[in-house]
């Protein structure tokens, strides 16, 4: 092998991990380059919505399932911790982790009648769950605050010093995304991740196979909402505010556009779509009149022109005109 094959052999053979050491070393440098308060914070906000849109994408591109009630765990999460650190007084490192436990308890509830249902009748089952949340959120004057949403929660803090200003909050809240990122890509290459994809391509195939399908639908919904409860609480000790309508129907909906736009079954394009969403509204400026109308638009476009998303289809597509160049260049 020429020194040219040899170093494309080394990167094709640890692109992922390049590609995350690379990540990883722009958003440790980032706060040094860019130091705008609300330029962090909307990179703060990409973290939290890569976090619930990687687990949803596990559930839905990964396992071949669909949910449109995922805004309903991330609300719990907000909500969880919020009340467990204002009202009965916890520190807020022991609410988010004790949240996000009661979560997985109530997703492993929901999910073991819920998953047995499939296709749109599983997606109506999700989005009233959603609907059944955002209500109680909503009634609920008395603990949640109800219409005028819940205010005063506490910053989270690590030994010394309070996590409260946009630079620490971005090395937080993007050490979680991280994390998770790891995490996801790591669980994809496994073997339970090859059952998940089985299970994506043909239900009836995998369980030939042995995939313990009903199981497998099971424990990755619940991961989902653990990881969609932890950003929520992330979003409310951020923010020390939560409302009712940011965790509506509509909230769901967004994140399952993200996980579209980025594709269906890409964790990186499940960053890239948080992303691309999330600053949306900085790039069109009437986005925030039509939003509901833009979301959709892209949505439809994106299905009708790259079904497996942008960064899977603008991957494919490279991949396709380098194989063909090849092919005319062997031929000449």
């Amino acid at each position: 092998m020429t020194g040219r094959q040899q170093l494309l052999y080394f990167l094709t053979l640890h692109r992922t991990g390049l590609a995350v050491t690379l990540m990883a070393a722009a958003l440790l440098l980032f706060p040094l380059v860019e130091d705008n308060p609300y330029t962090l914070g909307l990179t703060n906000l990409i973290a939290i919505n890569a976090i619930v849109v990687l687990g949803l994408n596990l559930f839905i591109g990964y396992t071949g399932q669909i949910s449109l009630g995922h805004a309903a765990f991330f609300g719990l999460g907000a909500y969880g911790s919020a009340v467990a650190t204002v009202t009965f007084g916890l520190p807020p490192w022991s609410a988010m982790f004790l949240v996000a436990a009661l979560v997985a308890v109530v997703a492993l509830a929901v999910g073991i009648p819920v998953l047995r249902l499939s296709g749109h009748y599983l997606a109506m089952a999700t989005l009233g769950l959603n609907y059944v949340v955002h209500t109680v959120l909503l009634q609920w004057d008395e603990v949640t605050g109800g219409p005028s949403g819940f205010a005063g929660i506490p910053s989270l803090s690590v030994p010394g010093a309070a996590v409260d200003d946009p630079v620490s909050l971005h090395y937080l809240l993007w050490g979680f995304a991280m994390a998770c990122l790891l995490l996801c890509l790591n669980l994809v290459r496994s073997g339970v991740g090859r059952g998940m994809s089985a299970l994506a391509g043909d239900e009836t195939a995998a369980a030939c196979l042995g995939v313990d399908t009903r199981a497998t639908k099971v424990k990755v919904f619940v991961l989902s909402a653990v990881l969609a409860s932890l950003a929520g609480s992330l979003f409310a000790h951020c923010y020390a505010y939560v409302s009712p309508d940011t965790f509506g129907i509509f909230a769901s909906t967004d994140f399952v556009i993200m996980v579209v736009v980025g594709g269906m079954g890409s964790i990186w394009g499940s960053v890239f779509g948080a992303a691309f969403l999330t600053l949306m509204p900085e790039w069109v400026e009437f986005f925030d009149t039509y939003k509901d109308f833009v979301h959709g638009g892209i949505l439809v476009l994106v299905l009708m022109f790259l079904p497996q998303g942008l960064i899977t289809g603008l991957t494919d597509m490279i991949r396709v005109r380098l194989a063909l160049r090849r092919r005319d260049h062997a031929a000449a």
